[in-house]
Protein backbone atom coordinates (compact mmCIF):
# COMPACT_ATOMS: atom_id res chain seq x y z
CA UNK A 1 0.00 0.00 0.00
CA UNK A 2 1.00 4.13 -0.70
CA UNK A 3 2.65 5.93 1.81
CA UNK A 4 -0.80 8.39 1.11
CA UNK A 5 -2.70 9.38 3.85
CA UNK A 6 -0.87 7.48 7.01
CA UNK A 7 -2.55 9.57 9.43
CA UNK A 8 -5.62 8.45 8.81
CA UNK A 9 -7.33 5.70 9.88
CA UNK A 10 -8.27 3.10 7.52
CA UNK A 11 -12.12 4.27 7.52
CA UNK A 12 -12.75 7.72 6.86
CA UNK A 13 -15.83 10.10 7.76
CA UNK A 14 -17.18 12.69 5.20
CA UNK A 15 -14.80 15.52 7.58
CA UNK A 16 -12.28 13.69 7.49
CA UNK A 17 -11.98 13.09 3.94
CA UNK A 18 -12.49 16.61 2.82
CA UNK A 19 -9.38 16.99 5.16
CA UNK A 20 -7.65 14.97 3.59
CA UNK A 21 -8.47 15.85 0.20
CA UNK A 22 -8.85 19.32 0.77
CA UNK A 23 -12.48 19.85 -0.82
CA UNK A 24 -15.17 20.65 0.45
CA UNK A 25 -17.75 18.60 2.22
CA UNK A 26 -20.55 19.34 -1.27
CA UNK A 27 -17.84 18.01 -3.61
CA UNK A 28 -17.26 15.08 -1.11
CA UNK A 29 -20.81 14.12 -1.19
CA UNK A 30 -21.29 14.72 -5.02
CA UNK A 31 -17.80 12.39 -6.05
CA UNK A 32 -19.52 9.92 -3.42
CA UNK A 33 -23.15 10.54 -5.53
CA UNK A 34 -21.28 9.84 -8.82
CA UNK A 35 -19.14 7.01 -7.74
CA UNK A 36 -15.70 8.45 -8.49
CA UNK A 37 -15.08 8.22 -4.96
CA UNK A 38 -16.14 4.61 -3.00
CA UNK A 39 -17.53 4.94 0.28
CA UNK A 40 -20.81 3.24 1.61
CA UNK A 41 -23.17 4.57 4.31
CA UNK A 42 -23.47 3.56 7.74
CA UNK A 43 -27.47 4.29 8.63
CA UNK A 44 -27.00 8.26 7.49
CA UNK A 45 -23.34 8.60 8.34
CA UNK A 46 -20.96 7.79 5.42
CA UNK A 47 -17.55 5.91 5.75
CA UNK A 48 -14.53 6.07 2.79
CA UNK A 49 -12.08 3.69 2.47
CA UNK A 50 -8.89 5.25 2.63
CA UNK A 51 -7.63 3.12 -0.42
CA UNK A 52 -10.57 4.90 -1.99
CA UNK A 53 -8.81 7.99 -1.25
CA UNK A 54 -5.62 7.07 -2.77
CA UNK A 55 -7.44 5.11 -5.94
CA UNK A 56 -9.35 8.41 -6.13
CA UNK A 57 -5.83 10.84 -5.88
CA UNK A 58 -3.94 8.22 -8.41
CA UNK A 59 -6.84 8.14 -10.92
CA UNK A 60 -7.13 11.75 -11.23
CA UNK A 61 -3.57 12.38 -11.41
CA UNK A 62 -3.17 9.85 -13.72
CA UNK A 63 -0.41 7.70 -11.79
CA UNK A 64 -1.09 4.23 -12.14
CA UNK A 65 0.90 2.39 -9.77
CA UNK A 66 2.76 4.36 -5.86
Amino acid sequence: MSEMFTEYEDLLTVDEACEALRLGHNMIYALLKRGELKGYRCGRIWRIPKAALEEYVRGQSGIINM
